[in-house]
C-alpha cells in the first residue's frame, strides 16, 4: 500500500468500560536494583538482566509458551530484542532479550515527551535564541528550527514527533529549565514507571557513554505515554505544515513561510519497500550509529491494541526494523488470547498506592462518571471540529463513552487498560 498523500492525523480516544475484576498485583518482588549502565553494548545479552515484569523477561534468548492453536514466531526475525506486548491487559506475549540495555536512539523521545508534554499548553509560544540550539549533537536529525523565530509549542511538538528533531527538542528542553533539569526529570520519570534498564543522558536519544534503554522499557514508556491525549495525536499524525522563515512579500509585508513534513515512521507513513500497516497509530522510530535501527508501535485490529519494540536489526536490509516489527505484529494479532504471556507491563509506581486510596473511582478520573461523561462529550466535539497545523479531521469513532484522558492521568484499574484506539474508515 502506498503511502497517502493527505492523511489526517490518527487520533486515538478513551472507550470507558467496565472495570475488569482481574487483580492488578503491585510489583515488589522482581524490583531488581539498577545496575550500572555499560559505556556501550556487549555482544551478547547479560547472563543476569532485571526481572521487573517477571522472571522469564530476566532470561537470554526467545521467551514464548508455545502450544497448540499457537503460531509460530516468525523466522526471520534478527533483532538483539524485541517485546511484543498486550497494550489493554499489559500481558507480554513474546520477548527476546527483553532487558538487555541497548542505546535506544530517538525512541528516547517517548520519555522526553511523555516527562515534558505536560509543562507547556500547546499554544504557548517561544521565539528561539541561539543558547536554545547550542550543543546538538553533530549529525542529529532536525525539524529546521531558525534562530529568532517564534514557534509554538505546538510545532515543537510536531518537530519532535514527526522529524525526530533534535532542535526542537533541545528548544524545549531549555524552556523546561535546561538541558540538565530535563535529563534529571526523564531520569525521575523513568523510575516512577518501573523503567529501571533506563538511564537519560541526553534527552533527544543521541549516542552518548551510558545513555541505554531496554526493548521492556520502550514498550513500558510508550503505554505510558500513549494514555495522554496530545502524545497520542502527536505521534500518530503523518504529515503536518511547519512554520519556516520570515520573509517580505513583493509588498514588502512580513510573510512567514511554511513546509510539510512527514513522520518518519514508515509503518505510519509507508516507504518504498514498507506499506502502511493495518491499523498502525504510532509510536517512534530511532536510528544511530551505536544504536543502529530501533521502533516502538502500536496498532490495533479487532478491538487487540498491541504494541511492539524492536532493537537494533542485525540484517542490514533497507526498512528491516519496521519489516521485523509489522511480522511480530501479525503473529501477536494471530496469538492474542491463545498464547500464555511470559510476564506483564507493570503500572507505575504511583498508580498501585493511588489506586488503594480512600475515594479513588473506578475510571481513575478525579471527578468520577459525571466528569468522565462531560469529558466523553467534549471529545466528541473536538473530534468533530477537527485539528490545526494541517493535521486534518479525526474520522471515525468507536461507540461506547468517549473520555480524553487529562495530560499525565493514568487511568487506576485492576488492568490498567490503554485506551482504545479509534476505529477508522479506509484510508484516503
Amino acid at each position: 500500500m502506498p503511502a497517502p498523500k493527505k492523511t489526517a492525523r490518527r487520533a486515538l480516544l478513551v472507550t470507558s468500560a467496565v472495570v475488569s475484576s482481574l487483580a492488578l498485583t503491585a510489583p515488589v518482588s522482581y524490583a531488581a536494583p539498577k545496575p550500572s549502565p555499560s559505556t556501550s553494548p556487549s555482544a551478547t545479552p547479560p547472563a543476569n538482566m532485571s526481572t521487573v515484569g517477571g522472571e522469564r523477561l530476566g532470561q537470554a534468548g526467545t521467551q514464548v509458551n508455545l502450544a497448540a492453536g499457537v503460531p509460530v514466531l516468525p523466522k526471520d526475525l534478527t533483532a538483539r530484542s524485541w517485546v511484543v506486548a498486550d497494550a489493554e491487559s499489559g500481558d507480554v506475549l513474546a520477548a527476546h532479550n527483553a532487558h538487555w540495555r541497548l542505546p535506544p536512539a530517538s525512541t528516547m523521545k517517548m520519555l522526553f515527551a511523555d516527562t515534558v508534554l505536560p509543562r507547556f499548553p500547546k499554544t504557548m509560544k517561544h521565539e528561539v535564541v541561539p543558547s536554545d540550539l547550542a550543543d546538538i549533537g553533530s549529525g542529529s536529525s532536525l525539524v529546521g528550527i531558525k534562530e529568532g523565530e517564534t514557534y509554538s509549542v505546538h510545532d515543537l511538538w510536531l518537530g519532535v514527533f514527526l522529524r525526530s528533531g533534535n532542535d526542537a527538542v533541545h528548544v524545549l528542553s531549555k524552556m523546561n529549565h535546561g538541558i540538565d533539569n530535563t535529563v534529571k526529570e526523564m531520569n525521575e520519570h523513568a523510575e516512577e514507571l518501573q523503567a529501571l534498564d533506563t538511564n537519560v543522558v541526553s534527552p533527544d536519544g543521541y549516542d552518548a557513554p551510558r545513555q541505554v534503554s531496554s526493548a521492556y522499557d520502550l514498550t513500558l514508556i510508550a503505554r505510558s505515554g500513549l494514555q495522554k491525549k496530545d502524545f497520542r495525536e502527536y505521534c500518530s499524525t503523518v504529515t503536518a505544515k511547519f512554520p519556516g522563515a520570515t520573509t517580505k512579500n513583493k509588498k514588502g509585508k512580513s510573510v512567514r513561510e511554511s513546509f510539510e513534513i512527514q513522520n518518519t515512521n514508515r509503518l505510519l507513513s509507508g516507504d518504498s519497500d514498507v506499506p502502511v500497516y493495518q491499523g498502525i497509530a504510532g509510536v517512534k522510530n530511532g536510528n544511530t550509529t551505536n544504536a543502529g535501527a530501533t521502533f516502538t508501535g502500536v496498532a490495533e485490529r479487532n478491538g487487540k491494541v498491541l504494541l511492539v519494540t524492536v532493537m537494533n536489526p542485525e540484517k542490514s536490509e533497507h526498512n528491516e526494523v519496521y519489516k521485523e516489527t509489522a511480522r511480530l505484529f501479525d503473529w501477536g494479532f494471530q496469538a492474542a488470547g491463545k498464547v500464555q504471556p511470559v510476564g506483564e507491563l507493570v503500572a507505575p509506581r504511583g498508580t498501585a498506592q493511588a489506586s488503594a486510596q480512600p475515594g479513588a473511582n473506578d475510571a481513575g478520573e478525579a471527578g468520577g462518571a459525571g466528569e468522565a461523561e462531560k469529558s466523553s462529550k467534549s471529545a466528541v466535539g473536538a473530534s468533530a471540529a477537527g485539528g490545526s497545523s494541517g493535521m486534518g479531521i479525526a474520522i471515525g469513532i468507536a461507540g461506547g463513552l468517549l473520555v480524553l484522558l487529562a495530560g499525565g492521568a493514568f487511568l487506576i484499574n485492576r488492568r490498567w487498560p490503554l485506551p482504545d484506539l479509534v476505529r477508522r474508515r479506509g484510508r484516503s
